[in-house]
């Protein structure tokens, strides 16, 4: 099971972190991603990363928001810069069932946290 933290308010323009911690298994191996679910919205891809590193972010956020990954502590995280209104939601990170970061399908993913609230307001 994964637990997300690092939620909280940001303004508009600011900066926030989000970590997402493995419990029960390790994280050496495989894709993992974050994704993000706004009210009465789908759950919709973030970013996915590899064991290698390598990186896959949607569109969206690309060019804003980078995501790593610490195995040693069994976490991943996901810096997010220049935040915006619709970045707002609740960010959830998963495991893939595939080794294609560019898969950034719910339906590819398990092992789903609980999720960490983002809100962007001044």
């Amino acid at each position: 099971q994964f637990v997300e933290s690092g939620g909280g308010v940001v303004q508009p323009g600011g900066s926030l972190r989000l970590s997402c911690r493995a419990s029960g298994f390790s994280l050496i191996n495989g894709v993992i991603g974050w994704f993000r679910q706004a009210p009465g919205k789908e759950r919709e891809g973030v970013s996915s990363i590899d064991s290698s590193g390598a990186a896959y972010y949607a569109d969206s956020v690309k060019g804003r928001f980078s995501v790593s990954r610490d195995n040693a502590k069994n976490t991943m995280y996901l810096q997010m810069e220049a935040v915006r209104p619709e970045d707002a939601g609740v960010y959830y990170c998963a495991r893939s069932r595939t080794d294609d970061i560019s898969v950034l399908s719910v339906h590819q993913y398990d092992f789903w946290g609980q999720g960490t609230q983002v809100t962007v307001s001044s």
